[in-house]
């Protein structure tokens, strides 16, 4: 791959990660939560793997053009989202709260692996963004450039989250009442996106 094609790549991608969303607000509700921003992010992150496989394996173009499958993925992502949001109304983050110690680094891995794995719009980004920056006809294959993208990805990811993150726990370390106004905020996103997910594919078809 050229170097100015990934340039190019890493400056749309860059744009896309640092646009608020599912993936922000679980990064947000994670610092305020104090030691689980790390395993947060890496879950996050490993929901892009998945996708990075996927799109290797050429499994996303077959998902996003089945109608059926999209619609199960948009429903089960938007359902998802709801659920974590009204947890977050439910119990909203405060530094030093009793509850940061309720779950576990795995729990939260995981559930971050479910806000990015489920989101129809990740597996829509490599479908639509990633082949604009492959070249059948170069001397890399379409399933290396493909692993390429995705790994840039999910580095850019892993960068721009932690810093959300981290500057979320550091900013309202010393704010509690600030702090689960924020963690509010984040739960309704979360509630919101998955509501705007399911309304657009229904309303789609």
């Amino acid at each position: 791959m050229e170097l100015g094609t990934v340039v190019a790549f890493l400056a749309v991608d860059l744009l896309l990660v640092l646009t608020p969303g599912a993936d922000w607000a679980y990064a947000i509700a994670a610092g305020l939560r104090g030691r689980f921003v790390l395993p947060a992010v890496l879950g996050l992150v490993a929901g892009y793997a998945g996708y990075t496989l996927l799109a290797v394996a050429g499994l996303v173009v077959v998902v996003a053009s089945s109608q059926g499958l999209l619609t199960a993925l948009t429903v089960a992502g938007a359902a998802y989202l709801v659920w974590l949001g009204l947890g977050v109304l439910a119990k909203p983050a405060a530094p030093g709260a009793a509850e940061a110690v309720a779950s576990s680094p795995g729990r939260v891995v995981l559930r971050g692996a479910g806000i990015s794995g489920l989101n129809p719009k990740a597996m829509l980004l490599f479908v639509s963004l990633f082949p604009q920056f492959i070249d059948p006809a170069a001397g890399w294959p379409v399933g290396v450039q493909t692993a390429v993208l995705g790994v840039l990805h999910m580095a850019l990811c892993l960068t721009v989250y932690l810093a959300v993150g981290v500057s979320a726990r550091l900013v309202l370390a010393t704010r509690p009442g600030v702090a689960r106004v924020v963690s509010r905020v984040s739960g309704a996103m979360m509630i919101g996106i998955g509501g705007v997910l399911l309304v657009e594919r229904l309303a789609g078809g």
